[in-house]
């Protein structure tokens, strides 16, 4: 089965026998519009769960979605209904879905956008995200993100999993993002990601002088905080759940009241750099969520991703990218009397 018959739409007039598919409707009350789809098992999801492998295959729908949709029945494999999310598939295995439009599924559609895109070949793009651009479609963000303007302006992104995004930057962080374009290089780049061979370094401007060494690693734990689901925080990972996470953080210049650093990623976890400055006693310049007032004239938390660099999957060839801080965050570091040297 190619991959436009894989994406291929096939409208049915059935109804699901159960309620679970009648809670999708539109605003009105009327039922949405069923979609039976039918793909095939890609050899990446040989040997996976059924509901990991239908996570990947139709990735415009949440894996919770479609565990509902297996549990209840209208999932098939190779003609059978399925019902435990656990089942095993095989590559070539073809599968029957029954679905509902959900907010999350039509979130998946081309808009076009300006993109500042700094380096494009076949194999992958790499972007300077502006600040408050959503990455991904997310409750609150459903249009208007970096996926929605990949799939206009590439119409292959619809066949890969995020539209080929590998990591994330937050809402407010602008940047340097590398996106792939085919699904091996995806592969290969969320693996060069894993093994820390892709490195990432930031500009936070922070409050309070610096304090100690100009160079400090941070080997601390993140995960939900468990006084406010909406945060991150370190944890103990005896008492909490959370994952390993660690950030080296160099001095650039410090003031009276505020400092400018520069932060090396190891590890990508959630609201890292914002979560271990606020574990070092300088939250980031108006990051509220973490205890940063606002200051500066800045409206967001003072962080950009300036520098990116990696082997090419490829192409073996070595890349570097570097991106000076936005208008606004130059802007901010003057107004807080430091001084940001381009060169650093």
């Amino acid at each position: 089965m190619t991959d436009s018959e894989q994406s291929k739409f096939i409208i049915s007039s059935a109804v699901a026998a159960n309620g679970l598919l009648d809670k999708a409707q539109d605003e009105g009350g009327s039922s949405a519009e069923m979609e039976l789809r039918r793909v095939m098992v890609p050899a990446e999801s040989h040997g996976s769960r059924l509901d990991r492998a239908l996570a990947g295959i139709v990735p415009e729908f949440s894996r919770n979605y479609l565990q509902q949709l297996i549990e209840a029945g209208v999932v098939q494999l190779g003609g059978l209904a399925v019902t435990k999310t656990s089942t095993k598939v095989k590559a070539g295995d073809e599968l029957t879905i029954e679905l509902r439009p959900t907010p999350q599924s039509q979130a998946f559609k081309p808009e076009a956008m300006a993109l500042e895109i700094v380096f494009e070949d076949p194999y992958l793009l790499v972007i300077n995200k502006p600040a408050g651009l959503v990455v991904h479609p997310a409750p609150g963000n459903w249009s208007g993100t970096l996926l929605n303007g990949l799939l206009a302006y590439d119409p292959h992104a619809s066949f890969l999993p995020r539209a080929g995004i590998v990591h994330r930057l937050d809402k407010d962080t602008s940047g340097l993002m590398v996106v792939a374009r085919q699904r091996k290089v995806m592969d290969q780049l969320v693996d060069l990601i894993a093994a820390r061979n892709v490195h990432r370094e930031y500009i936070a401007l922070a409050h309070g002088a610096w304090q100690g060494a100009r160079t400090r690693q941070v080997d601390a734990a993140i995960g939900r905080d468990p006084r406010n689901r909406l945060r991150m925080a370190v944890v103990d990972l005896e008492k909490n759940s959370g994952k390993a996470a660690s950030t080296v953080v160099s001095l650039l210049q410090s003031g009276e009241r505020h400092c400018l650093v520069k932060c090396k990623l190891h590890t990508g976890r959630t609201h890292q750099i914002r979560v271990h400055m606020a574990f070092l006693g300088h939250p980031l310049v108006s990051d509220g969520l973490y205890g940063g007032a606002v200051a500066g004239g800045l409206n967001r938390q003072a962080l950009h991703a300036c520098r990116l660099a990696f082997e090419h999957p490829v192409t073996g060839a070595m890349l570097e990218f570097r991106s000076q801080p936005p208008a606004d965050l130059q802007a901010a570091i003057v107004d807080l009397g430091l001084i940001y040297n381009q060169t650093s």
